[in-house]
């Protein structure tokens, strides 16, 4: 038996957006999810571009032993590479200037998941019935709570709550947090974008990855729950299991969002 990640994946516009500047990408050894960064020029292409990079990453390591392989300097690889395609077109065409996104991403060797994190966009663990956040916002709010100069319950309605102080952008380096994870069998994954966070807490969140079995069910009921409650933003989710597999056969890359209107995928 073999330790192996499955997957699904879901976007929508929400109801106060006109276009959706989120994508995502899932396979067997990777998922990736980019929030184009809401009110700049053409979020929807840094998020494309993120995800494609990390989809890249994904072919070039297709048949490799993961084993042998650095999980986290090939994510810091693939970040690397999202910011120099997203530089390269912000200089080609200025009104691209400003294009930024967040990222999660993880890339997977059976129970052995390496974690790259830039931006609010978030990753859950559910283990053993219990919800654990395996990111910390960089926000400015988030730098608040860390210094003790606001509470956790104070950031909840701060009006800067959504000001970033960390994203993959145009003519910067990227400064992610890479981490490794162990997984164990029977683990859930959740990655999402701000517009699950920013309508539901926490306990809403594992109510659902908690008591939907099917993941396409699980990732339904996170977009349903947040459009419900007002759909402020667009809305991603990934929702993957560590299962185990007699024989595991590669999952075809499964892309959603404006990663897949761009390319005619989904």
């Amino acid at each position: 038996m073999f330790p192996t990640l499955r997957s699904a994946a879901g976007s929508d516009t929400g109801r106060r957006r006109s276009m959706n500047q989120d994508s995502a990408v899932t396979s067997t050894r990777l998922l990736a999810l980019a929030d184009g960064m809401g009110g700049h020029a053409h979020g929807e292409v840094a998020s494309t571009v993120a995800v494609t990079s990390f989809l890249d990453l994904a072919g070039r390591l297709e048949g490799v032993d993961l084993a042998e392989v650095d999980l986290l300097a090939n994510l810091a690889e693939a970040i690397d590479d999202a910011a120099a395609r997203i530089t390269a077109l912000a200089d080609a065409e200025p009104e691209m200037r400003g294009t930024g996104t967040t990222v999660v991403a993880f890339l997977v060797d059976g129970t052995r998941i390496g974690v790259l994190h830039i931006g609010d966009s978030r990753a859950y663990l559910l283990r053993d019935g219990e919800l654990v956040r395996m990111t910390r916002d960089h926000t400015l709010v988030q730098a608040l709570v860390d210094e003790g100069r606001i509470s956790a319950e104070e950031a909840a309605d701060h009006p800067r709550r959504s000001w970033l102080i960390r994203t993959l952008q145009d003519g910067t380096t990227a400064e992610p947090d890479l981490f490794e994870h162990e997984g164990r069998i029977g683990d859930r994954y959740l990655i999402c974008s701000d517009g699950v966070t920013a309508v539901l807490d926490d306990a809403e969140i594992r109510d659902v990855l908690a008591n939907e079995q099917e993941r396409a069910g699980a990732v339904a009921a996170l977009i349903e729950r947040a459009n419900a409650g007002g759909g402020p933003d667009n809305i991603t989710c990934i929702v993957a299991d560590l299962v185990e597999e007699p024989a595991p056969a590669e999952q075809a890359p499964l892309i959603v969002g404006a990663a897949a209107e761009q390319s005619g995928r989904s």
